[in-house]
C-alpha cells in the first residue's frame, strides 16, 4: 500500500506558501523534452521473481568490457585491478562508515583520506588537494566556480579538446552562477592555442591533458600567459594512469587540477560511481571545494588526524559554503589509495609505460589498415584515427565481431557532422596481442 501522507488541503497550503499554483509549476525549469508525461511502459504489477527475471534479462542486454576484447575509452579506461583492493575495501570498518560527523573519532577514515590527499597531490605536483569529490566532470565544474571566487572574474574559457561531457557540466553548475562560459570549437590536431584569451575578464581557462583527442600537451607557455594576466588555468586529466608517464600539471604551472581517479582501483562499473580528484596551489586552499584532512598530535603526543578544513553546506551556514557537494566518494577514495599503495611510485610508471606501449602497437598496426589514418603525433594510451565511413555504424559492426572497438566521436558530439568519421581508441595494459589482432581483422573485415 502506497503511503501518501500528505491531504490536497495539506498540498494546496504548501502550494501557496510557495506562490505556484500546480505542482508542475515546480518544475518549471526542466526542459519539456525532459519531462515523462503519463505512466512509463513497463509492467504494472509483477511479483518478486517476476521482476528479477525481466531485470536480468534487460542486464543480459549489456555488454562487459571484460567480455571480449574492449578498446573503450572517452573518460572512463579499463584496468586490471588487483584482487587485494576489492578485499580491503570490503572490510567492515570501511564498508559501512561513511561521513564522519564526529570527524576526530573516525581515525582511521580520517587517515585514509589524509594518505589519498597526499597521493592526489604528489601525482598532481600541487601543494594541496582535498578529499575526494563527485567524479571528474563536477569537480571540472567545481574548479571554474572556484576560479570565479578567486578572481571575481566573470568568463571561463573551456578548451576545445576538453571532453565533452565536463564542458556540458561546467554550464550546467554555472548557468545560474555570475560566471559566462566560451566554449572553443572542437579542435582535435592539439594545435589549439588559448594563451591569447588570458585577459582582465577572464577568471580561468580550462584544458585538458591528454586531451580528450588523444594528444598530449606541454602547457607550460599557456601558464605563463595565465599568470601574467592574472588568469587561472585549470588542468582536467580524465586518465590518472598518464601521471606516471607525463610531466604533471603542477609541474607546468597549473592553479587548479582536476581530474577522474577511476582508472585506479575503480572498475568501470557501467558508468560508476567515480572518484573526483581535486588540487590547486595553496594559496587558493580557503576557497577549495569539498573537504581537507590534516595530521596532528592529541594531547598524549601520539599522531592523530583531523578535518582541518570543512567548507561543504552541512557543516556551515549554507550562504558561506564555496561547494554543496555532499559526499566525498569515500570508498572509491580508498580503493583508489590502496591500488596506489599496492603500485609504488615505480609500479605505476611501470603501468603507465605498459599503457603507452599498448596503445603504440595498435596504432602502428591501425594505421595499416586501409583508409585508416591515425590523426594523433603524441598521444598516452589513446589517439583518434579517421576511417573513410562513419564510425558509428563501423563500432555497431564491430560489436558483432565480439570487439568494441572505441568510441566514436559524433557521439559526444552530435551536433558536428564533419567529425563523423572519427573512433576514439584506448589501449591498456589489460589488451593482449590477441586483441589487438582481433580488432585489426574484425575492423579489415567491416570496411571491407
Amino acid at each position: 500500500m502506497r503511503y501518501l501522507p500528505l491531504t490536497t488541503a495539506d498540498r494546496a497550503a504548501m502550494m501557496k506558501v510557495v506562490g505556484v499554483k500546480t505542482v508542475d509549476d515546480l518544475y518549471v525549469d526542466v526542459p519539456a523534452k525532459g519531462r515523462i508525461t503519463g505512466l512509463l511502459d513497463l509492467p504494472k504489477h509483477q511479483g518478486e521473481l517476476e521482476v528479477e527475471r525481466a531485470l536480468t534479462a534487460m542486464a543480459g542486454r549489456n555488454r562487459a568490457a571484460g567480455a571480449g576484447p574492449s578498446f573503450l575509452g572517452a573518460g572512463s579506461y579499463r584496468h586490471h585491478i588487483p584482487a587485494a583492493v576489492d578485499h580491503l575495501i570490503q572490510r567492515s570498518e570501511f564498508l559501512t562508515s561513511y561521513t564522519p560527523y564526529q570527524p576526530e573519532i573516525a581515525q582511521g577514515t580520517l587517515q585514509f583520506l589524509f594518505e589519498f590527499q597526499t597521493q592526489v597531490a604528489l601525482l598532481t605536483g600541487m601543494e594541496v588537494a582535498n578529499a575526494s569529490m563527485y567524479e571528474g566532470a563536477t569537480s571540472t565544474a567545481e574548479a571554474v566556480l572556484m576560479a570565479g571566487r578567486v578572481t571575481g572574474r566573470p568568463k571561463a574559457i573551456l578548451s576545445g579538446a576538453l571532453h565533452p561531457h565536463y564542458r556540458d557540466t561546467v554550464r550546467t553548475f554555472t548557468q545560474f552562477s555570475p560566471i559566462t562560459m566560451e566554449s572553443a570549437n572542437p579542435v582535435f590536431d592539439g594545435k589549439e592555442d588559448l594563451s591569447k584569451k588570458a585577459g582582465p575578464d577572464v577568471a580561468c581557462i580550462v584544458v585538458q591533458n591528454p586531451d580528450f583527442f588523444g594528444n598530449l600537451h606541454d602547457y607550460s607557455k599557456l601558464a605563463a600567459a595565465c599568470r601574467d594576466a592574472g588568469t587561472l588555468l585549470i588542468v582536467a586529466v580524465t586518465e590518472v594512469v598518464s601521471l606516471g608517464a607525463i610531466r604533471s600539471p603542477g609541474a607546468m604551472g597549473a592553479d587548479i587540477v582536476t581530474g577522474e581517479g577511476q582508472s585506479l582501483g575503480v572498475g568501470l562499473n557501467f558508468g560508476g560511481p567515480y572518484v573526483g580528484l581535486f588540487a590547486c596551489r595553496k594559496q587558493h586552499i580557503r576557497q577549495m571545494p569539498g573537504r581537507v584532512c590534516g595530521e596532528t598530535v592529541d594531547a598524549d603526543g601520539r599522531r592523530s588526524y583531523v578535518l582541518t578544513l570543512s567548507t561543504r553546506e552541512q557543516h556551515i551556514r549554507r550562504e558561506k559554503a564555496t561547494s554543496n557537494i555532499c559526499t566525498n566518494s569515500g570508498l572509491c577514495a580508498l580503493a583508489f589509495g590502496i591500488h596506489v599503495s599496492l603500485l609504488g611510485e615505480d609500479g605505476l610508471k611501470r603501468l603507465a609505460a605498459l599503457n603507452h606501449a599498448s596503445a603504440v602497437l595498435l596504432a602502428d598496426e591501425l594505421g595499416k589498415v586501409p583508409g585508416v589514418k591515425v590523426l594523433n603525433d603524441t598521444y598516452f594510451n589513446e589517439f583518434t584515427v579517421k576511417l573513410p565511413v562513419p564510425a558509428g555504424p563501423v563500432v555497431d559492426a564491430l560489436v558483432k565481431e565480439n570487439v568494441l572497438g572505441g568510441v566514436p566521436v559524433q557521439r559526444l558530439y552530435r551536433d558536428r557532422p564533419e567529425l563523423a568519421n572519427l573512433l576514439l581508441v584506448a589501449a591498456s595494459e589489460t589488451n593482449t596481442d590477441a586483441d589487438r589482432k582481433a580488432f585489426v581483422a574484425a575492423l579489415k573485415k567491416v570496411l571491407a
